[in-house]
């Protein structure tokens, strides 16, 4: 739609500016002329295609222009982020041809490039969120999320126990190949609640280099190291909270399942936790990810801080209330989903 609007437009800039321009009856100026009747003037036309097409267009050119204003030093990089996506989704296609067609299908888009300005603007809209998040973040929050959600590090050893299971197999061999890896984990959970306190780490290490599928690992005794919450990655998400759960020096008392099999979990040491200052960039990160993730009006609202910053206003009244319902049913939409 915003491609065939700019076109209509650049039709109308290039017809008033080819010489002397006919006039209808009531002396507008004409952009459709007939031999017997009236025609069609420029001002009906812009009349027409504003009411159906104007405002999505309109929005755009605002937002672009708040955004280039309000983020000057990012536009660079939100021209590269879009080049960068469309070059990556280009890879995908034998032909130019065959990725217009995917981007006419499923995004609407009639140009490769419109696809690629419209993630400009979208990179642009992100960033312009994400800063609008942290210049209202407070003291009291980093605090808060400082208190709650910071950990200390600590080291932590397991013992990966993965079932020998293939694709290929029966659910009944599935089941037993399940069965034998829990078979395992007992013998090994086993031997640790039958190990003395002060032997329980070297016993680890014993039972893992005996044991463990964790290549990486096990030569060093299962050790994976100072971690913290976001250390080792979502994969592995279960087996720090599991860590987290029990004190240095003991081991989790089950299994701890993840996507990779089951592991046995054993907590040796722990650090001092982190100064706020320290990690407080950190925090406001997470802080932002979370909003962005939950808040389902933070953007809008976002938009609308920058806008009414460089004092928006729109002249044409008809435009106007359609912007200012449009915005009003985004926010009424976002609190409702």
């Amino acid at each position: 739609m915003k491609k065939k609007i700019f076109g209509l437009l650049v039709i109308m800039g290039l017809l008033t500016a080819c010489g002397e321009i006919p006039k209808l009856e009531n002396g507008q100026e004409a952009l459709v002329s007939f031999e017997k009747g009236d025609g069609i003037s420029v001002d009906d036309f812009y009349q027409e295609i504003k009411t159906q097409y104007g405002l999505p267009v309109l929005i755009t050119m605002i937002d672009t222009k708040v955004l280039q204003t309000t983020f000057p030093d990012y536009n660079q990089e939100a021209l590269d982020n879009a080049e960068a996506n469309i070059k990556d989704i280009r890879s995908n296609y034998k032909t130019d041809a065959e990725f217009l067609s995917d981007i006419q299908t499923y995004t609407g888009f009639a140009t490769i490039q419109g696809y690629q300005d419209y993630l400009y603007l979208s990179y642009y809209e992100q960033h312009a969120t994400e800063e609008y998040i942290k210049k209202n973040i407070t003291d009291k929050q980093i605090e808060k999320y400082y208190k709650e959600n910071i950990k200390e590090d600590i080291e932590v050893s397991h013992i990966l126990i993965t079932p020998d299971v293939t694709d290929k197999m029966s659910e009944e061999q599935k089941k037993k190949a399940e069965e034998d890896a829990l078979n395992t984990v007992n013998t090994i959970l086993k031997e640790l609640k039958n190990t003395k306190a002060a032997d329980l780490e070297t016993k680890f290490a014993e039972l893992a280099k005996e044991y463990s599928e964790d290549g990486a690992t096990k030569e060093k005794g299962g050790s994976l190291g100072r971690v913290n919450t976001d250390t080792l990655g979502s994969t592995y998400q279960a087996l720090i909270d599991a860590a987290y759960s029990i004190k240095d020096g003991k081991y989790y008392t089950e299994a701890v399942k993840t996507s990779l099999g089951y592991h046995i979990v054993l907590r040796t040491k722990s650090y001092e936790k982190a100064e706020l200052e320290t990690v407080k960039s950190k925090i406001i990160a997470s802080i932002v990810n979370e909003e962005m993730q939950t808040n389902s009006s933070v953007a809008i609202n976002a938009m609308q801080h920058y806008r009414n910053e460089l004092g928006l206003k729109i002249n044409d009244s008809q435009l106007n209330t359609a912007f200012n319902n449009y915005v009003t049913n985004l926010l009424s939409n976002a609190l409702n989903s």
